[in-house]
């Protein structure tokens, strides 16, 4: 190797590994955002790491660079990213969204109140209940931490047998904070997984989501909301990468012509604590950094939860450590007493608003319309085309890619709104239509004439 005789073999190793580690990292992408990450193209790296194991040999071991020691400065906050000229940062993959590809569309009924959720015990008769429901759009994000506060609140009664009204999100959380301090626990429900609201949900930790009206918090609320929080955030960082939990973490990607500069602490909606909003891991793409068809790219990081495989998964853990399901309906408070239990935990969620005659619980209707799954598109991602009233947003799924979401209240109607999937469709297929286009490839279109785009991975340079 000529560069290698050049050196002189010998005499100066450092050299050699400086002169080398330059000319193998002139071509590669360097990308520096808020917290300073490299990237670095497969090839180059590992012809960096022969070049490195084979000097290090050379020099007895005794030469380090600080080029590749491991050591890195700590994370510098910044509004705008910078990148090598000439170089995009972002390799990802095109959804493939189009009309042929829709699998399903789903609705879901939000459990929301004005007020915030309920939390609390309350007599009736001989049996205690204590309600754990209203969780409007937050249902699978706080369901560990109100379970759990549910159930040291259960500990105060002399009874270990407990039975828990729903079989959502809430009530399998429920059961297994209760059976985890020894409770005996029998689950009651009209509905069990694939067939619950909880199975229906957009799912990650989206703790403040159709959560409360901010004029109604009190001091006393937020402080039983955050324990929750911080306890579910916990819970769900413990299951992230788990086998069989179906909960993951993603890179999210806000789209945007704008940046936003605000200090999340500056902001109204100041419910969750500084280590549990995802504005701490925030990185922004420049334009020609990025291949969404905006200025800017913002990426965070986010808890994701696949509702099929994490509901079934709870279930299974609930049975597994001796746990009963009972297919039943209450339409009253009298009914309880047909159950032998004398502790109940009700996560009846919108059955709440006849079984306890809770005129406050309104429903969010939610939809979301799924495409074929695609398996190389790891990452959600959010953004508005300039000529477009609609955003388009995806997140993908093992079942499918989750197009669009609608928040509309006090819709009771579980029929999925044909005018709403459209919109939701035309944004995403538009959006990123546009998005491979970016990437030098040209998209087909489908028998509508709509374009149809095939997936591969963004491969763009920036032009000089």
């Amino acid at each position: 190797m000529d560069l290698w005789a050049n050196s002189k073999r010998s005499a100066r190793p450092r050299e050699y590994l400086n002169l080398a580690l330059t000319r193998a990292l002139a071509p590669a992408t360097i990308h520096r955002g808020s917290f300073d990450r490299i990237v670095v193209r497969r090839r180059d790296f590992l012809q960096i790491a022969g070049v490195t194991a084979t000097v290090g040999f050379a020099s007895g071991c005794a030469v380090r660079s600080n080029a590749v020691s491991g050591t890195s400065s700590p994370p510098t906050p910044s509004s705008a990213a910078s990148a090598s000229p000439g170089h995009v940062s972002l390799n990802l993959a095109v959804p493939r969204i189009s009309w042929e590809r829709v699998i399903r569309t789903t609705v879901g009924l939000r459990p929301h109140r004005d007020s915030g959720f309920v939390l609390k015990p309350e007599k009736f008769g001989e049996k205690l209940v204590i309600h754990d429901y209203g969780f409007g759009g937050a249902g699978m994000s706080l369901a560990w931490g109100s379970g759990a506060i549910a159930a040291e609140m259960a500990l105060e009664h002399n009874e270990r047998k407990a039975a828990v009204l729903g079989c959502g999100s809430a009530g399998l959380t429920a059961a297994r904070q209760l059976q985890r301090r020894g409770f005996e626990v029998t689950v009651y429900a009209m509905t069990v997984p694939p067939d619950t609201t909880s199975n229906m949900s957009y799912a990650g930790f989206t703790p403040t989501t159709a959560l409360i009206a901010n004029e109604q918090r009190t001091p006393a609320w937020d402080v039983q909301f955050r324990r929750a929080a911080e306890i579910s955030y916990r819970q769900l960082q413990l299951l992230a990468g788990a086998p069989g939990w179906g909960v993951y973490w993603i890179d999210s990607f806000n789209a945007t012509d704008e940046l936003n500069e605000q200090r999340p602490s500056e902001r109204e909606d100041d419910l969750l604590p500084e280590s549990m909003r995802p504005e701490r891991d925030r990185e922004v793409f420049g334009p020609g950094e990025h291949p969404f068809p905006t200025r800017y790219a913002v990426r965070t990081s986010s808890l994701a939860i696949e509702p099929s495989i994490y509901l079934d998964k709870l279930v299974a853990d609930f049975l597994l450590f001796g746990g009963k399901i009972v297919i039943r309906k209450f339409d009253t408070p009298r009914d309880l007493t047909s159950i032998p239990e004398f502790l109940v935990v009700n996560c009846t969620g919108l059955g709440s608003k006849t079984l306890f005659n809770d005129t406050e619980l309104v429903p969010i209707k939610g939809q979301l319309t799924l495409c074929i799954p695609q398996p190389e598109v790891k990452y959600r991602a959010f953004g508005r085309l300039r000529n477009s009233a609609v955003a388009a947003s995806i997140s993908p799924r093992s079942d499918g890619i989750v197009v669009g979401n609608m928040m509309e209240r006090d819709n009771w109607s579980l029929d999925p709104n044909p005018d709403v999937r459209q919109q939701n469709m035309d944004a995403a297929i538009q959006f990123f239509a546009v998005m491979r286009a970016r990437s030098g490839r040209v998209a087909p279109l489908d028998r509508t004439g709509q374009p149809a785009p095939r997936s591969q991975p963004f491969a763009y340079v920036r032009p000089a």
